[in-house]
């Protein structure tokens, strides 16, 4: 019977140690201060060049600043986190508010996103509009019609969906409309596996195999004067890339940008 009751004893031992969960190491890619660890590239301008202030740190939040502007004359500008990533959580907060900046296209209205798999900020051509990425748009209301958030744009690439390449610049997601608020988005990046966008908890699109794919076919210099790198590299998966906030006409602020990187073997948990 005592060796019974040790063998039991020895059991209860062992379930009462299971090895705890390791915890996701979520960074900081924004230290609340200034834009150190960013780049910045806006359209016509040279690398860093920061004209008139378009980005600038208040109170912890990275603003999208048009306070010098009189007019926007295509001056479409993108803030780099200087370090490429490939499997990865990327959360924030954004919030759109206050009106278009005159000179603005109309689509610039009350939008705004995040750039994923982005070509680097130092690759791009002085006077290209925006990076080859995706882009998970951010949207705010207009009127009183309904404009879900949490879009994809596909500027320079394609993606896969329901099997076959999808090959328009817009897909649709399937959220609410925000109004003048703070909005909570994560994008779920696998490589050049899977894509999904999540706004305040709810999956509201999901793509796959992101690609090099689009401008090669452009018989105008409206996004790139010089195709030939996309003409070489049509087709090819991206499988990492930049992250990058837009700029394009309307103020719009971000705040508590955090990644967790899906390479490092504590953090991979879940991630497929």
């Amino acid at each position: 019977m005592k060796n019974v009751s040790l063998l039991a004893l020895i059991i209860i031992s062992i379930i009462g140690c299971k090895p705890e969960t390791p915890k996701e190491e979520w960074e900081s890619l924004f230290n609340g201060q200034n834009l150190d660890g960013w780049d910045i590239k806006i359209s016509g301008h040279e690398l860093n060049d920061n004209f008139k202030n378009t980005f600038i740190v208040e109170d912890s939040i990275i603003k999208v600043n048009y306070a010098e502007y009189d007019t926007f004359t295509h001056e479409f500008g993108h803030l780099y986190y200087k370090v490429p990533y490939s499997k990865y959580r990327l959360r924030m907060q954004y919030r759109i508010f206050g009106e278009l900046t005159p000179g603005s296209p109309y689509y610039a209205e009350a939008n705004s996103g995040v750039m994923l798999h982005a070509q680097s900020a130092a690759s791009q051509q002085l006077n290209q509009d925006f990076p080859a990425s995706i882009e998970m748009q951010f949207l705010s209301r207009i009127d009183s019609s309904d404009r879900a958030t949490g879009n994809l744009a596909s500027p320079g690439t394609h993606v896969i969906r329901d099997n076959k390449l999808y090959t328009d610049h817009m897909m649709y997601a399937t959220g609410k409309t925000f109004e003048d608020q703070w909005v909570n988005v994560e994008a779920i990046v696998l490589g050049d596996s899977v894509v999904h966008h999540v706004v305040e908890g709810d999956t509201v699109l999901t793509y796959y195999n992101p690609q090099i794919g689009g401008w090669e076919k452009d018989t105008t210099d409206r996004w790139l004067k010089d195709k030939t790198w996309v003409k070489k590299m049509a087709g090819t998966p991206l499988k990492e890339g930049y992250i990058a906030l837009q700029a394009e006409g309307h103020p719009v602020w971000f705040r508590n940008i955090e990644i967790l990187d899906l390479s490092k073997p504590n953090n991979s948990n879940g991630s497929e």
